[in-house]
């Protein structure tokens, strides 16, 4: 079977399937058996007498993809989905793999280019970044010194765990036990095993673990927690030494957790559901796992538990769309605040990746970075484990059916110098209308490097909230702008990266130049509040300087603006003088904008009226209230190009 790394679903359905498969062809019957090869041949013999089915023909296509024959594989999963775009995501995922075998890449790229508006936007930009980092080969940096262990062979041999300070506990197909008389075979059942670890890292001796109660059926992919002294671990669901089934048929696999005590118990235990892969984070007491339910984003999808003194305390909680795809997530692993899993999504090396995503403080993930060739190769790569060494450096165990290992599924140890996996920088927040207070929706928020090219750009959504993720830098800069917005810029060095750690949390603001302008006799004129100069004067006061610097605000930010200063008088006084004061009022303006930064080239007219343009009728000897008369006294900042800008 191709994807050993599913072995432990590969046994459950066949023990489904020997109880209660209601078997409707011979190309089911080979499929359902993992006889992929028979499977083809008599698929095709069918085909040529009637029409298959939809769900024998997906068999059909999984069948060419499990026996590497992936141009057959695309071609019967794009015949399906020409018919009927409603795949599930697991067959889209499988579509998308053989499609990267024999058309490479850029076809997928392009085909998702075609899906933006029904893929998430996670999944999009989880498989950009990857690309992205395939093409530098930024994850290759770190070198691994990777070997095969002794112990391995012909068997399976995988999940490898950490067991008190010089051990490790394993999953086999070696020597299993068979229950021969309810007819299954020999080496039906997986098994945990345990070894003492040798200074170089190899593995010494491996016996059956004997600290889990017996059973005649699974028991795999166990996990010690040294802080609990317990071993989380799969069983298959049992009572009085049977296998119990739900109404269908199915025989699910179940959590257990054996104590110090030699006590066990199901932690979580489903009859339809089958759990994989435990892991418990004693930070923060989470029961993490692998989980098939129907809800799921793909195939097998990654949940965890609050649990207290060994009790479940939650729900299980979906990892969510940044860690989970349509593919199969399984076999997490918590180290220093990273999540390594392992996915066969279609933009990996092979078939299952090993990859890690960072926990965020907002409790989110950044994208899953894939480790790169060498820890990852062509084939199946799961099951990863990793602690800091004795030594130097950090130690650590996986699995793989990599074509040089001896056996279906090879345990490799490694050593490396510093923790692996590309180094991510997240910046998340909210651009906020600076007046208003309120998101900006479909704002443009770019990261520049120092030279100013241009690293990544997105979009804020409608609430005005931006994420975004860049490989590790010592200094950027970051953007953000929206036509009719002006535009702010934010310079981050070296330390201010580095606080970005543990806040990456980074709000801006925009100012909106509707905003800032408002409709005054017929024109587009900057928002002031009326001022008044002195009877008689045209120094700016504090009070006069408050108002206009708000057309210095304005002109800072759309430097694009191009304005006239009007000035105007009421009709108290002779006329040549109220036309001198104005235009003595406009120039004193003019003067004090340049003095606060404002360009000369922004300014193209400062022009004093004196009483021409009156607004009401208190012409030169009508009696008016003084009220009236300062209706006329106004000075206007006009926005020349308003209706050109955008």
């Amino acid at each position: 079977m191709k994807y050993n790394f599913l072995i432990l679903i590969a046994f459950l359905f066949v023990n489904n399937i020997s109880f209660a498969q209601d078997k409707k062809s011979k190309g089911d019957d080979f499929f359902f058996e993992y006889k992929y090869p028979q499977a083809i041949i008599e698929y095709k013999k069918e085909k040529n007498e009637h029409p298959l089915s939809k769900r024998q023909l997906l068999n059909l296509a999984d069948s060419y993809l499990h026996t590497e024959n992936y141009k057959n594989a695309a071609d019967t999963y794009l015949e399906i989905y020409r018919e009927d775009t409603e795949i599930s995501t697991y067959h889209f995922n499988n579509m998308l793999q053989a499609m990267a075998k024999t058309s490479g890449q850029d076809r997928v790229k392009a085909f998702l280019a075609t899906k933006t508006d029904v893929l998430s936007n996670e999944l999009l930009e989880n498989a950009e970044f990857n690309y992205e980092l395939q093409e530098s080969e930024k994850a290759n940096d770190l070198v691994y010194q990777i070997f095969n262990i002794n112990a391995n062979g012909p068997a399976s041999d995988f999940s490898p765990s950490f067991y008190k300070d010089d051990k490790l506990l394993f999953t086999s197909t070696r020597s299993l036990k068979g229950n021969k008389k309810k007819g299954y075979r020999e080496n039906e059942y997986l098994e945990i095993y345990v070894a003492k670890v040798g200074m170089d890292g190899q593995i010494l001796n491996p016996n059956p673990f004997l600290d889990v109660p017996e059973s005649n059926f699974h028991q795999a992919t166990p996990f010690y927690s040294e802080t609990r002294d317990a071993v989380f671990y799969v069983s298959s669901n049992e009572e009085y030494d049977q296998l119990t089934f739900d109404e269908s048929g199915k025989n699910s696999l179940a959590v257990m957790m054996t104590s110090k005590d030699g006590t066990a118990q199901y932690l979580l235990r489903d009859p339809s559901t089958s759990f994989y892969y435990p892991f418990y984070d004693a930070k923060t007491s989470r029961l993490y796992f692998a989980a098939n339910f129907p809800d799921g984003y793909g195939g097998t999808d990654l949940y965890y538990v609050d649990t207290n003194e060994g009790k479940i305390m939650s729900a299980p909680i979906n990892l969510g769309s940044r860690i989970n795809t349509p593919g199969n997530e399984v076999s997490p692993f918590v180290f220093e605040n990273s999540l390594f899993f392992a996915s066969d999504i279609f933009y990996g090396l092979g078939g299952m990746d090993i990859y890690k995503s960072e926990l965020q403080n907002d409790e989110s993930f950044s994208i899953p970075v894939n480790l790169g060739m060498g820890l990852n190769s062509e084939e199946d790569d799961f099951g990863f484990i990793i602690k800091n060494n004795k030594t130097e450096g950090l130690i650590g165990y996986f699995s793989s059916n990599r074509k040089e290992g001896k056996g279906k599924d090879d345990i490799y140890g490694f050593t490396v110098a510093d923790k692996p996996g590309l180094k991510t920088l997240v910046l998340r927040g909210k651009v906020n209308n600076t007046t208003s207070k309120e998101g900006v929706s479909k704002a443009a928020v770019r990261v520049y490097d120092t030279d100013l090219n241009l690293i990544k750009e997105v979009y804020t959504n409608e609430e005005g909230t931006y994420r975004l993720e860049i490989p590790w830098r010592e200094t950027l800069m970051l953007e953000a702008s929206k036509e009719r917005y002006s535009e702010t810029i934010r310079s981050f060095d070296e330390a201010a990266i580095q606080g970005l750690e543990d806040n990456n949390l980074v709000d801006l603001e925009l100012l909106f130049l509707d905003d800032l302008v408002e409709e005054k006799e017929d024109q587009t004129v900057i928002k002031m509040k009326k001022f008044f100069f002195q009877k008689g004067r045209y120094a700016i006061t504090p009070e006069v300087a408050a108002e206009l610097d708000k057309a210095v605000i304005a002109v800072k930010n759309f430097p694009q603006l191009q304005l006239r200063i009007e000035s105007h008088t009421d009709s108290r006084g002779g006329s040549a003088t109220n036309f001198r004061l104005s235009q003595r009022r406009a120039d004193a303006i003019k003067d004090y904008l340049e003095q606060q930064g404002v360009s000369p080239s922004n300014i193209l007219y400062s022009i004093g009226y004196g009483e021409d343009k009156l607004i009401n009728s208190c012409k030169s000897g009508v009696f008016c209230l003084e009220q009236l008369h300062n209706q006329n006294e106004r000075q206007l900042i006009v926005v020349l190009n308003y209706d050109l800008l955008f």
